[in-house]
């Protein structure tokens, strides 16, 4: 018997197993950048108004905290299928994608403030949203493209 003839046959590739592969990790990520924007807006707000704290201070280092968490949760859940290695190569191109999406939020949060200078709680929030919104489409965008691809076939 060949080698060819003892190997598993290959699952050909559904357009219905996609879509629920797809929206299971839609899904996932969405919820992994739910707790993202939970410690990010509270961390944010926290640092803003009760200690005092710049506003884009208050946006930085409550992001490199969701940043963390966010790739414990997305490599070990979210994208647990994909061929993901957890190598230095793929946690320093995570960060520096993730750096991108932070620059991406406080440049929101600082064309809010300083550019057109709107200080109230309700403008800063607001920019933090925005600001997250955006980020979380380059994140997925560039996560699924750069870091978590799927298994070849």
């Amino acid at each position: 018997m060949s080698t060819l003839q003892r190997s598993r046959p290959v699952k050909p590739v559904t357009a219905a197993r996609d879509y629920r592969t797809f929206v299971r990790e839609l899904l996932s990520f969405g919820f992994v950048g739910f707790i993202g924007t939970v410690i990010t807006i509270g961390g944010a707000n926290l640092l803003r108004h009760w200690l005092g704290g710049s506003p884009l201070t208050s946006v930085i280092i409550p992001t490199a905290v969701s940043t963390l968490s966010s790739y414990l949760l997305n490599r070990y859940w979210t994208f647990r299928g994909s061929r993901s290695d957890g190598s230095g190569r793929e946690v320093a191109l995570f960060f520096g994608l993730n750096a991108i999406g932070a620059a991406i939020q406080v440049l929101c949060t600082g064309f809010t403030y300083y550019t057109l200078g709107l200080h109230s709680g309700f403008a800063y929030n607001l920019a933090l949203l925005a600001g997250l919104g955006l980020a979380s489409a380059f994140r997925y965008w560039s996560y699924k493209k750069w870091i978590f691809s799927p298994h070849p076939v």
